[in-house]
């Protein structure tokens, strides 16, 4: 079908699992002067960035934060902890969950990798096999991504806590949050993480340029043991200078004046009407692919509020959806990775986002199914709003 509709009409829908749209209260925040980051104004603004930023992981233990990507903060926390040789145990949840693991691999780890078929969040019990066979205690930690985001699945990190505390394994426990930090409930004291590694660009509604690691006792005293070098990674020179307010190198300035007024808006919302919110959308999206005859890549309960990952018929074209989608409706949709090339398109419903928004992805959407000739069934909006509204009645 030809189009008659150009690309560059009307605002862009930034519809990926992240970045995600950043909001005009953070975009005039990341407009603010530079200053002297020798200051005391700049002291006063990291300090409180790293107060305020405790609260949305639900922690008050030791928090660095990194002018990099997420990437860096995976490397951060494991150069920090772990010398070359060690062992490893981590589950293959998606793409980014073996992306981790390439990573520990390249910097020296011994790392075993549970495989899965890429449809459910990390498998407590396969973990627990692994460690039970570990009598001697050579496993240094076990990583798991909270949120997958090639699959939209998330992973149950209080049951593997719970494993390691059963069996009484000493491994320290690390977590990718990268996707769900401020989207989908997570406590990293709560649920006993030595580690939780964050980005700027998802839930935190910034462009991407910082990162994260929220740092247990435990994995601090695990660090002063550790024989590697490291310098741009260094947990202890940044925990350092951090108490007065400070960095051991340049820091991303104006980064952080947004990061201050993106979780001073997670906040005044309440961290549990945003992962309420996250959780209606991703319901509504649910019901949508359902009724337009499709399945979702994530095959359990443990379904992602940040994103869904949805599966096109065999022999159809998960690109050519997004293809259409974006020349006839200009939006973009995240693509299907590694494995799941061309199979899937990904709906990202995170961050700065509301329910008229979801609607129009949603229609997007299904408009563009029809012009891929995809063979889906129509009515997907409709459900989508049915619980929307629904859900608006239960609130009120």
């Amino acid at each position: 079908m030809k189009s008659t509709m150009h690309a560059g009409q009307g605002p862009h829908f930034l519809q990926i699992p992240g970045p995600s749209n950043v909001p005009k209260r953070v975009l005039q925040a990341l407009s603010e002067p530079t200053i002297d980051h020798r200051s005391q104004q700049f002291a006063d603004l990291a300090i409180d960035c790293i107060t305020a930023t405790k609260k949305v992981f639900q922690s008050e233990q030791d928090l660095v934060i990194y002018p990099g990507s997420g990437t860096g903060a995976w490397e951060a926390a494991l150069v920090n902890l772990c010398d070359p040789g060690d062992r490893l145990l981590m589950a293959e949840t998606g793409h980014f969950a073996s992306l981790w693991w390439d990573l520990a691999e390249r910097l020296g780890y011994k790392a075993e990798l549970i495989k899965t078929d890429w449809r459910r969040g990390a498998p407590a019990e396969e973990l627990a096999k692994s460690l039970e066979a570990d009598k001697e205690h050579s496993i240094k930690a076990v990583c798991v991504v909270h949120n997958e985001t090639s699959t939209g699945s998330v992973s149950n990190i209080s049951a593997v806590r719970r494993v390691l505390d059963e069996l009484g394994h000493p491994a320290l426990l690390l977590v990718d949050t990268i996707s769900s930090l401020g989207s989908i409930d997570y406590r990293h004291d709560a649920w006993g993480v030595d580690v939780t590694i964050s980005g700027s660009q998802k839930g935190l509604m910034l462009p991407p340029g910082l990162s994260f690691n929220m740092i247990s006792p435990k994995a601090l005293a695990a660090c002063q043991e550790r024989k590697r070098p490291v310098s741009y990674w260094d947990w202890q020179a940044q925990l350092k200078m951090s108490q007065d307010g400070f960095f051991p190198y340049t820091p991303a300035t104006n980064m952080l004046y947004a990061l201050r007024e993106a979780v001073d808006m997670l906040l005044e919302e309440g961290l549990e009407n945003v992962f309420s919110r996250h959780k209606r959308h991703g319901e509504a999206t649910r019901r949508a692919v359902r009724a337009w005859g499709l399945e979702t890549q994530c095959q359990t309960e443990e379904y992602s509020s940040s994103l869904t990952a949805v599966r096109v018929p065999e022999g159809a074209s998960a690109d050519k959806v997004r293809e259409v989608v974006l020349r006839d409706f200009n939006m973009s949709l995240g693509n299907g990775l590694a494995r799941l090339k061309d199979q899937v398109f990904r709906i990202g419903h995170l961050g700065d986002f509301n329910d008229l928004m979801l609607m129009g992805v949603l229609s997007g959407v299904e408009m563009g199914l029809k012009r891929a000739d995809i063979g889906t069934q129509s009515g997907g909006c409709d459900a989508a709003m049915a619980y929307l509204n629904e859900a608006a009645v239960g609130s009120s």
